[in-house]
């Protein structure tokens, strides 16, 4: 294009090109809010610099080679600069174009002038130096490459040599763009995997993320093509918001970087005028959706203009083969690929065609022709109070559809229609969720567990109230919500009520929400076998084995939409024991006695049994979650080891495996401790540190950079520590004096005293920043106490522990209150103080 910007820059004056940097970060600073304004202005800023730094180089190589610069040489840009959305620290790629008839040696000189005063700026600059033929064989090569010089523009020099060459350009990739998308659609799926989507991190890549500035440049080119247009309004929208994210981004950091870390993210929001950082994030997932949205419909579009085999043997007819439809029912066909409304269908008689037209794609597999959701938004009346049974039974199937919801949810979501189904679902749209266990936002959230709740459909007695649950229990996850369960109850009954549901159902869906956290929560944190553990089951679930084996099957679909790391074999171990003494208790039967052992660890305990000595086993536990050798093919890449020690039990031995361990720098991510008899009968399952019994321990272990000790080396160090021996733990107490806490609100730790948890055993929580021998710390001050562990239940979470431990004294009672003070103060002291032994 020819404009102010890509006119000849010769006769402008600018800074010195040293100066550009910090020209830029000035401009930014006294130039206002980020926009387009600003970013033309910033444009304008760096060819006013180019142009200047062109006069200077021509006039240099003249005096050093005599190279006449007249036409035939011309330097270009591409990239943002090319397109005028300069950012304060955007990089500055340049092309020096020149026709070949020069001696290499004169060009390369006559870059290096160009080139070393823009360094001397501290600018990044990406550089080449081409032919017209060059570019077009780079462009032919690489797809990537090839649409970044789609934007090639001309800024010094002979300017109709950068036009001529720009239009080859555009005329190559016109003409071959049916070879092309095959390896366009290859980049796409490429990055999405190595950079992830916009829409569902913390830290997203405003450039490289699916939904971000590089698919916004994959539109420009699919339209360039003139395969396809591009959608523009919302999308153009969603594409200056990026940019101004990014610009803020610059501001805040000083630095050309497009990832949004979460330590800037505060600051970046003030700047870009955006409110907090929770507001960044939410505007940042719109506007990645919108722009990810508009590249698959863009692409499917482009794939339907572009002729097949079979349909070139038509062009040459007079009469075109019609359009193949295909009837999927309710009115509605299928037709190149999308689902659309039949003819003479009319969404604004029909309330419940919308929610047909999304069960029917969603079954189908199918996205919904953009054209048909226009229509279904735009005239779909609004459904009565309660829904008719039609609505409800669509809603339903399409909930019960799988994977191909997902889809056909987004596009209807991105429309606004969602929220005329479920107004609650408003605030909880693109809602980010500040931990490491999420993968998405809210919403995606809500839909992924849909997904994953399927597979349990066949064996749930109400499927229905299981999707419908799945669907809403985060639904009360909105701003200020201090605990979203409760919540989000009373928001489920109001959406399950008008959906029609009978009275006890609707109870039911209220129940599921209020507790959807209860299951996990007390078998990862609670001693299984104390009876208030299994009352307190039996309680969340209102005494119904029906509403149980709900919330068992919502439990883990809940946990893998999370994510991988929030369902482990051992956390369905100890899920599946949980379920096992509630349904017992609902017979009115007797609890069930002490989780079955596995065979690897009653190995252990007949080697402790003979010959009174600690034994350790290590297995590795792959990305997956299974146990095992390390695939080759890469899948089952190591992610953490289990530690299994069985030994003796006695007081104090808890603290030394904790030693023990972070003496070899593994990091302890859970564990699961306890005591079961012996086979002369002396032991006590409830699991309390004596003499009387086998501790079987189960710890889950990270070893980071360190290398992974093997199981004998484990064993030797416990069993120096079981004949006295404390010089095994000289590296930890080494490291862990010297350890001091990142933030003085990181070092304040907090106890709490769990009172209805049991009624056996004294039953804290210790809530602290995780750090090295912090395990060890505790168990040591509660030994030098004379407090016995009965059972712990160690987590970590976002490098913060939680460890909730069940206490007693030696004679098995629970701690008298005085006792309780004491074992607080001597956690909190534990925990607070680096170094702190028993």
């Amino acid at each position: 294009m020819r404009s102010e910007l890509s006119a000849s820059s010769d006769a402008q004056v600018g800074p010195a090109p040293q100066d550009l940097r910090r020209e830029r970060l000035a401009l930014a600073l006294r130039g206002g809010p980020p926009g387009p304004t600003r970013r033309l202005a910033m444009t304008s800023l760096v060819e006013r610099v180019l142009g200047q730094t062109w006069v200077e180089a021509t006039q240099q190589a003249g005096h050093q080679t005599g190279m006449d610069i007249g036409e035939g040489v011309a330097l270009a840009v591409v990239g943002s600069v090319a397109r005028a959305e300069t950012g304060p620290a955007s990089d500055i790629d340049l092309v020096l174009l020149h026709d070949g008839r020069r001696r290499a040696e004169a060009i390369g000189e006559l870059a290096e002038l160009i080139w070393y005063p823009l360094w001397d700026s501290g600018s990044r600059i990406d550089h080449s130096v081409r032919t017209p033929a060059q570019c077009r064989e780079i462009a032919a090569s690489d797809a990537s490459a090839g649409i970044g010089l789609l934007d090639l523009r001309g800024v010094a020099g002979d300017l109709d040599l950068a036009v001529r060459t720009r239009a080859q350009l555009l005329g190559d990739w016109r003409s071959g763009i049916q070879r092309r998308l095959p390896e366009l659609l290859d980049l796409l799926t490429d990055r999405a995997g190595r950079f992830g989507e916009i829409a569902t991190m913390i830290e997203p890549d405003l450039k490289e993320s699916r939904g971000g500035l590089r698919d916004v440049t994959v539109l420009r080119a699919l339209a360039a093509s003139w395969a396809t247009d591009r959608p523009h309004g919302e999308v153009d929208a969603a594409h200056q918001h990026l940019l101004d994210v990014r610009d803020a981004v610059h501001v805040v950091t000083g630095k050309g970087l497009d990832r949004l870390l979460l330590a800037d993210q505060d600051a970046v929001a003030v700047a870009a005028g955006v409110g907090d950082a929770d507001e960044l994030l939410a505007g940042l997932a719109q506007a990645g959706r919108t722009v990810a949205h508009a590249v698959d419909i863009t692409v499917r579009r482009a794939r339907q203009s572009l002729p097949t085999r079979r349909s070139r043997r038509f062009l040459g007819q007079r009469s075109p083969r019609p359009p193949q439809l295909r009837p999927l029912g309710h009115g509605l066909v299928e037709h190149d690929g999308e689902v659309v409304l039949g003819a003479g269908v009319r969404p604004d008689g029909d309330p419940v065609l919308a929610l047909r037209a999304l069960a029917v794609a969603a079954r189908s597999r199918l996205p919904l022709s953009p054209v048909t959701v226009a229509h279904l938004t735009r005239s779909s009346p609004a459904l009565p109070d309660p829904w008719p049974t039609a609505a409800r039974e669509a809603f339903l199937d399409a909930l019960g559809a799988g994977p191909g919801l997902i889809g056909v949810w987004e596009s209807l979501d991105l429309a606004g229609m969602t929220s005329t189904w479920l107004p609650e679902w408003t605030a909880v749209r693109n809602r980010p969720q500040r931990n490491a266990i999420h993968r998405h936002t809210v919403d995606r959230h809500l839909v992924q567990t849909v997904v994953e709740a399927g597979a349990f459909l066949r064996y749930a007695a109400r499927p229905d109230l299981l999707l419908l649950a799945a669907l809403l229990h985060d639904i009360g996850k909105r701003p200020g919500a201090m605990d979203h369960s409760q919540v989000g109850a009373p928001l489920a009954r109001r959406a399950a009520a008008r959906m029609g549901l009978p009275a006890e159902d609707v109870d039911v869906i209220e129940r599921l929400v209020a507790e959807h956290l209860t299951l996990v929560e007390l078998a990862t944190r609670r001693d299984p076998d104390d009876p208030g553990t299994v009352a307190a089951l039996v309680e969340a679930v209102d005494g119904r084995s029906d509403v149980l084996d709900l919330l068992r099957s919502l439990t883990e679909a809940d946990a893998r939409a999370a994510g991988p790391a929030a369902w482990t074999p051992w956390r369905a171990r100890l899920v599946d024991d949980l379920v096992r003494r509630a349904r017992s208790a609902l017979r009115g039967l007797a609890p069930p006695g002490p989780a079955p052992i596995g065979e690897a660890e009653a190995s252990l305990v007949t080697a402790v049994e003979r010959d009174g000595r600690p034994h350790v086993a290590v297995q590795p536990m792959n990305v997956a979650g299974d146990r095992g050798v390390v695939a080759p093919s890469g899948k089952g890449i190591v992610d953490h080891y289990v530690v299994t020690v069985v030994a003796p039990d006695r007081p104090g031995l808890l603290a030394d495996i904790a030693g023990t361990l972070a003496a070899f720098r593994l990091a302890v991510r859970s564990a699961l401790v306890r005591t079961v008899p012996g086979s002369n009968g002396t032991g006590d399952h409830s699991g309390e540190r004596t003499a009387s019994g086998i501790a079987v321990d189960t710890w889950y272990v990270d070893p980071g950079a360190a290398s992974m000790p093997d199981a004998a080396t484990v064993e030797t160090s416990l069993r120096r520590l079981a004949d006295g021996d404390r010089t095994v733990l000289d590296r930890l107490a080494r490291r862990d004096a010297g350890y001091r806490p990142a933030t003085a609100a990181a070092a304040q730790p907090r106890v709490v005293l769990l009172k209805q948890a049991s009624g056996e055993s004294t039953v804290l929580e210790v809530r602290a920043a995780d750090r090295p021998g912090l395990l060890y710390a505790l168990g040591s001050a509660l030994a030098g106490l004379g407090v016995d562990i009965r059972s712990a239940h160690v987590a970590t979470h976002s490098g913060q522990a939680v460890d909730v431990l069940y206490l007693t004294e030696p004679t098995g009672a629970q701690l008298s209150p005085g006792r309780v003070a004491a074992a607080i103060a001597a956690l909190v002291d534990a925990a607070s103080l680096p170094g702190a032994d028993g």
